[in-house]
């Protein structure tokens, strides 16, 4: 038998779990003591993955993080490995007790500041862009090709404070019902997109003959822009601001492709002195609107990133900011940890309706909402939906739910807010940041490598191993928790990287130009 001095240790996350987490490689044969508790290994357990620690019986509920992960499939032993195979996901009832053990709001302590932009509506940038916004995916590459114009920077030197000019192409918006549900979901993404505190001035590019056409777009958004007079970190305050309208541009009027990026060129250019004219200045932390996004998630997510974000969302929340946590089919059996924090039982019933609803709308495909956790996120260890939805819920910290938004809905309160999403992270992500998220923290234990421009993604990785091999592509390293960092420090740690960030530190996913491709809105009906 191995001694504990050779081998590598697991978490026990509450003292009521019948398993426990391997921090790194658990081989065969090794003693594992954990406080009550020593249990022989019986197989090679790698890390992330599960090992039980007393026998349990087939049909009896496995327990990690103190809830139910699903029901064993058959007898398992102690020191067994615990995984696809002798676990299951069976339906089982959820007290959602509403609003029954809704938590404080933190004191801020020390109140906090960074360096924002702030826009004439009270929001505040942490980024300074010009959009070129495609109404159609008959426009895609011509609007991708207006932003290619402007990538050789010779513009920069002349217009410094401008972050750059993007596009944002999708394959929607023909071949679907005029101004039904999914014709709603993308005007209201694209407007998002277009009146996000990220985007200082964008223009519209259409084809001429979409379904979604850009002046139903202009008009039911009410999009405008915004001139601004002297310094624009003045605008909204003492400056006077006057609306107009948005420049659009369709390929059919315009008389071609060549033609319409000559004239979005002129037309970007004109934007850019004002644009150019915004200043970052000091702004408190209560203007930070923080989008939680899981991704490529293993056996660890739930140990070490999520609750360190969890932490850092607590401490935006207690500034008076907000968090907006998605993913609504993967805080599946999970949910009923968020219908007790909610303020009020009407909150808490809106997010159990969402439930129904994925339940509902999977079944008529003949597809179940417990489709997760994917190969890669067993590979990594996770088993069941209700064991990931549990690690992702860890990202939620510990305030109160304020309340249950529709997707890309913008968010307008402080505290933490849940917005009604897919778990697949583009469209869950482009729905955030459409809510007016001005920084994204994004964790992963498998090396998720998502960018959403125009809003700046944190990386965290949730163990060392792959930190280390992606080092690149992430921004800070979870896995210290592992190996004995407390899970409050990572998040406080986290907390200031975040103000960092807003402030203008660019992230690994900015620096490699990520985060154009990863725009996709979600499309819920028929494509006709």
């Amino acid at each position: 038998m191995a001694t504990a001095a050779e081998s590598p240790r697991a978490v026990l996350l509450r003292g009521d779990d019948n398993v426990a987490v391997a921090a790194r490689p658990i081989p065969k044969g090794f003693a594992l003591d954990l406080t009550d508790v020593t249990v022989e290994v019986r197989e090679p357990i790698d890390l992330g993955h599960k090992v039980s620690l007393r026998a349990i019986a087939e049909g009896e509920p496995v327990r990690k993080y103190g809830q139910i992960i699903g029901f064993a499939s058959r007898d398992i032993a102690a020191g067994a490995h615990v995984h696809v195979h002798n676990l299951r996901a069976d339906l089982f009832e959820r007290d959602y007790a509403f609003a029954s053990e809704r938590p404080p709001v933190p004191a801020p302590g020390r109140l906090r500041t960074f360096r924002g932009y702030r826009r004439p509506d009270g929001r505040v940038g942490t980024r300074n862009y010009i959009a070129v916004i495609s109404t159609v995916n008959c426009s895609a590459s011509t609007s991708r090709s207006i932003a290619d114009r402007f990538r050789d920077g010779r513009w920069r030197s002349q217009f410094p404070n401008i972050d750059g000019v993007f596009a944002i192409t999708h394959k929607g918006g023909c071949g679907l019902p005029f101004e039904g549900l999914d014709h709603q979901i993308l005007e209201r993404v694209l407007a998002g997109f277009a009146h996000h505190p990220n985007v200082a001035a964008y223009v519209i590019v259409g084809l001429g003959c979409e379904g979604a056409y850009a002046h139903h777009l202009v008009e039911s958004q009410q999009l405008t822009l915004l001139h601004t007079t002297g310094n624009g970190s003045r605008a909204g305050r003492n400056q006077p601001v006057q609306p107009y309208r948005p420049r659009v541009l369709n390929i059919q009027e315009e008389g071609g492709i060549t033609r319409t990026i000559e004239a979005a060129m002129r037309a970007v250019y004109e934007l850019m002195p004002e644009a150019n004219a915004w200043r970052r200045s000091e702004q408190p932390a209560s203007r930070i609107c923080l989008a939680m996004e899981c991704g490529g998630s293993d056996g660890n997510s739930g140990v070490t990133a999520n609750p360190a974000l969890g932490v850092a969302a607590d401490l935006v929340i207690a500034q008076g900011g907000a968090a907006v946590l998605g993913e609504t089919t993967e805080i599946y059996g999970a949910e009923h940890l968020l219908t007790r924090r909610a303020v009020t039982r009407e909150i808490g019933q809106k997010l159990v309706d969402r439930i129904k609803w994925w339940e509902w709308y999977t079944g008529i495909f003949g597809a179940r909402i417990d489709n997760n956790p994917t190969p890669g996120n067993k590979a990594g260890g996770l088993t069941t939906i209700y064991e990931k939805s549990l690690g992702a819920l860890a990202k939620a910290g510990s305030t109160p739910l304020v309340d249950v938004v529709a997707y890309a809905a913008p968010v307008l309160s402080p505290g933490l807010v849940f917005m009604d999403t897919p778990g697949y992270d583009p469209p869950c992500t482009t729905g955030l940041v459409a809510s007016g998220a001005n920084v994204l923290v994004f964790t992963t234990g498998r090396g998720s490598v998502l960018g959403l421009k125009p809003t700046p993604c944190i990386k965290l990785a949730t163990n060392t191993p792959m930190y280390d091999r992606m080092s690149d592509d992430m921004d800070m390293n979870a896995g210290t928790i592992l190996e004995g960092e407390p899970v409050e420090s990572v998040g406080r740690r986290l907390f200031e990287l975040v103000l960092e960030v807003a402030s203008g530190t660019t992230t690994r996913s900015e620096q490699q130009e990520v985060g154009e491709e990863e725009f996709a809105p979600w499309t819920i009906g028929p494509t006709l």
